[in-house]
């Protein structure tokens, strides 16, 4: 499979704070919500006793992975069936994100941990289906008003990475054509990205970022 260039900074920062929060806080029967091809398996088996992938049946990245037909807002489970949850960037694309808080919290057992990534500042993407964009203060209103705890809530990178990814992607809107195979888009988008890393660890202010890492606990009976 080849390695997508274009972002894999955010990707790598994504994946490393996920791998984090997993560490800490899921185990168990874990309910995958949105799990498309369920791209952290790998990183879920040392953790979970079983992962189930909820996705809905015109999923767009095929049928495969998924063990559960339904959606965010429908689980077909029993109340209080899984030990822990994660949802993916897929908040953004629910026209009710309340209610499918609500129905995570409730087929989460007492205790139980949800892991969401959600971005705050980023392009329109999945169009039409993409709804909201998320601030930390938004994001603890919604997790606590549905019943969650929040345990962690961690912005992945301040303005730099957020803004150097975003000026990578607007790039490679050129592209195409004859400049396709010069490889420049390419190597000045890795640059970028380099630039972007080195620039956030010396100056991080947390109000730009692209997306929040949020670790959500329902409370004990």
């Amino acid at each position: 499979m080849t390695t997508a260039l274009h972002n894999i900074l955010v990707r790598r920062l994504h994946d490393r704070a996920l791998a984090g929060c997993a560490q800490r806080h899921l185990r168990g029967r874990l309910l995958d919500i949105g799990c498309g091809t369920k791209p952290y398996r790998t990183l879920l088996a040392p953790l979970v006793s079983e992962h189930v992938g909820l996705d809905h049946a015109e999923c767009t990245h095929g049928q495969e992975a998924i063990d559960l037909s339904g959606t965010a807002y429908e689980v077909p489970a029993d109340d209080a069936s899984f030990d822990s949850a994660l949802c993916t960037a897929v908040l953004e694309h629910l026209e009710e994100p309340e209610a499918a808080l609500r129905e995570c919290h409730r087929v989460l057992k007492p205790g139980g941990a949800a892991v969401y990534s959600v971005p705050f500042i980023w392009h329109v993407h999945e169009e039409p289906r993409d709804f909201f964009r998320y601030s930390k203060y938004g994001l603890r209103y919604l997790f606590e008003k549905t019943g969650f705890e929040i345990v962690e809530l961690e912005a992945l990178s301040g303005f730099w990475v957020t803004f150097g990814q975003l000026l990578v992607y607007n790039a490679y809107r050129f592209h195409r054509g004859p400049l396709r195979w010069t490889g420049i888009v390419p190597l000045l988008g890795l640059a970028v990205q380099g630039g972007a890393y080195v620039l956030d660890r010396l100056d991080r202010t947390e109000r730009w970022t692209w997306m929040y890492m949020v670790t959500a606990r329902k409370r004990a009976a």
